[in-house]
């Protein structure tokens, strides 16, 4: 997918990789996002200019799309601010897999400005609690991106709450801010769980925060009811 965003170029590549295994019938296709690539050499924008605006109303424009032929162009805004957005999806990935791979290219563009913090203290089973915090998380992000999760004619874009793990109780919450809709906060919050390896495994709390998107976990309620 190639996409100029005004005078800033940006180039995503994502790809279907197939998984060979034995069984035909048990053929694996996921999605993968491979990589993208900003071109400054114009300077970059400001948070909360007229330039930014378009951008986000040119990609919520490209999330609305039914992407059944695999291809788009749109315009948003006036000059000198106006933005162009192209994409194109391979030939055998239209509907709703080019969807997801759109979705990908999207979020690595504009979530990867994050940070994380964790707590320094370990816990006991490291194994268990990696992966039921994570399942927690997951289960939250279903729970905040589900479309029947609104107030009023918004989406809440949020979610909280708690598991027992061994001997502790695990609380967590994750959230997306509201200009998102519901596939591409998805999106966000699949980017930003990729730094829980790096921020997070084994650790007694943790948090990741993305210009989008966040989520946090603590052994101890960090919440208003």
């Amino acid at each position: 997918m190639i996409s100029k965003f005004g005078s800033v170029h940006i180039l995503a590549v994502v790809a279907i990789q197939l998984l060979i295994i034995p069984s035909v019938s048990s053929l694996n296709l996921t999605n993968a996002y491979l990589h993208h690539k900003c071109n400054n050499t114009e300077g970059k924008y400001s948070h909360g200019s007229a330039f930014e605006k378009y951008i986000n109303l040119a990609l919520r424009a490209i999330d609305s799309d039914n992407y059944l032929n695999g291809f788009a162009y749109i315009e948003r805004g006036e000059d000198p601010n106006k933005v162009f957005v192209m994409y194109q999806c391979r030939g055998d990935s239209y509907g709703s897999k080019c969807k997801s791979c759109i979705s990908a290219a999207i979020s690595g563009i504009d979530y990867e400005n994050d940070f994380y913090l964790s707590n320094p203290n370990d816990v006991n089973d490291k194994e268990l609690f990696n992966k039921e915090t994570s399942a927690l998380l997951e289960e939250l992000t279903n729970k905040a991106t589900d479309k029947s999760n609104m107030i009023g004619n918004k989406f809440v874009l949020y979610a909280a709450g708690d598991k027992r793990i061994g001997t502790k109780n695990v609380y967590a919450m994750v959230q997306c801010t509201k200009d998102l809709v519901t596939t591409t906060s998805a999106a966000c919050f699949e980017w930003i769980f990729k730094m829980f390896s790096k921020c997070c495994e084994g650790k007694q709390g943790g948090r990741v925060l993305g210009t989008s998107c966040n989520f946090r976990y603590e052994l101890y309620p960090f919440l208003r009811n």
